[in-house]
């Protein structure tokens, strides 16, 4: 292979991207490692960068795409109320068209012909950045080692990569391996794999990162206030602050209530089950309060056609249709009832429940004169009469 081969490799410096930035410089690329911050606990960059020049890489770089993330992908889809199967918050299926995205960027101001990732062969994670290439840059082509003969059935487990790392004298840490995986962002930590392959397994304790137990959680409610314009979380207990401020504030205060822990066996895209374990505290919250306040501000109509697409919209995302055509559509119809999102409500958080305690808005909807089952109301009973009549016919 000709030297001069460019490729943008996902890289976060660790034992695997590693070994897989200096396998494909092995293979005769010239490799550019790309990090997105998305809120993860990121090692230090400077630490990072010297790794990627002791490896061999031509370039490292890095962005900071927290900002974009909230706004341009976990609220939309928020506003979809997606949910996966009912139970999963998209935490990585979000993440991984925006990592996506700003490689194919970074492939196409840097000259680079490739690009690469490391998920392996068998997960979500590899047609969620793909099918991102393919959309945004059909004519750049992949190297994609764990499905690659020559690099997975070598360095096909934990092992092998630390003894290629140390005969080729790599900058990593031989670190204790915990029994299972995960990954990381400001919406949620994933876990999979080891000792979670068995769904009979409980997950231990100690394996949790963002949320205390439930049952280690205060014993007192924690009450906190949230207001939204257009979908927007401006103001946290009455407070201005940026939407991101909020949201990880929000991820601290459900983490410490131990809200957001979902255990689920999902079906993933390319045909088998899987079990994954997930930590969304503040993208838990978010998700009910948004509920709360759409309730009174969004007409019964149009908020039951965007629940009958959320299932969808939900499938969409999680399969690596982000930049698809009907995901696409969906987020129209979608964000037009977002901006009718706009009031407040109160919350209460204790021991992994979230209490609604309170919504208003000043375009509100509910109007208690008609609803009040008071007689001095302004809805007369008897009108029911012909509205039942009137549904016979859909019997």
């Amino acid at each position: 292979m000709n030297n001069s081969k460019k490729i943008v490799l996902a890289y976060s410096g660790g034992l695997d991207t590693t070994v897989i930035a200096h396998f494909l410089i092995q293979q005769g690329f010239e490799v550019i490692g790309f990090l997105a911050n998305l809120g993860q606990e990121v090692e230090d960059l400077s630490s990072i960068r010297e790794k990627a020049k002791k490896t061999g890489l031509k370039k490292f770089i890095a962005k900071d795409l927290q900002k974009e993330f909230l706004h341009d992908f976990i609220l939309p889809a928020q506003w979809a109320a997606a949910k996966y199967e009912n139970y999963y918050l998209l935490g990585t299926s979000v993440a991984r068209p925006l990592i996506a995205k700003a490689q194919v960027e970074v492939a196409q101001k840097e000259g680079a012909q490739f690009l690469s990732h490391g998920a392996t062969g068998k997960g979500n994670d590899q047609v969620r950045f793909e099918l991102t290439y393919h959309a945004l840059a059909p004519k750049l082509k992949t190297w994609i080692p764990w499905r690659e003969p020559s690099f997975y059935k070598v360095l096909g487990g934990r092992k092998e990569m630390l003894d290629y790392a140390k005969k080729f004298e790599l900058p990593v840490k031989a670190t204790k391996t915990k029994p299972w995986s995960s990954d990381e962002n400001s919406l949620h930590i994933s876990y999979e794999a080891g000792i979670l392959e068995d769904p009979n397994h409980e997950p231990p304790e100690g394996m949790f990162e963002l949320t205390t137990s439930p049952q280690k959680a205060p014993d007192k409610t924690t009450q906190i206030e949230i207001e939204f314009d257009k979908g927007v979380p401006t103001k946290l207990n009455s407070q201005k602050m940026e939407a991101l401020q909020i949201f990880k504030e929000l991820n601290l205060l459900g983490g410490k209530n131990g809200i957001g822990r979902v255990d689920l066996v999902e079906n993933r895209f390319i045909g088998m089950k899987s079990r994954g374990v997930y930590e969304t505290p503040g993208g838990t919250i978010l998700f009910d309060a948004l509920r709360a306040v759409e309730s009174l501000t969004i007409p019964k109509d149009e908020l039951h056609a965007r629940d009958r697409i959320s299932a969808e919209y939900a499938e969409l995302v999680y399969n690596g249709f982000w930049y698809s055509r009907r995901r696409k559509e969906l987020a129209k119809q979608v964000d037009k009832l977002r901006n009718k999102i706009t009031g407040k409500v109160r919350l209460g958080l204790y021991k992994g429940n979230i209490l609604i305690l309170g919504r208003e808005a000043k375009r509100t909807l509910y109007d208690e004169k008609i609803v009040t089952f008071e007689t001095d109301g302004i809805y007369e009973p008897e009108k029911a009469t012909k509205f039942i009549k009137s549904q016979f016919k859909n019997l």
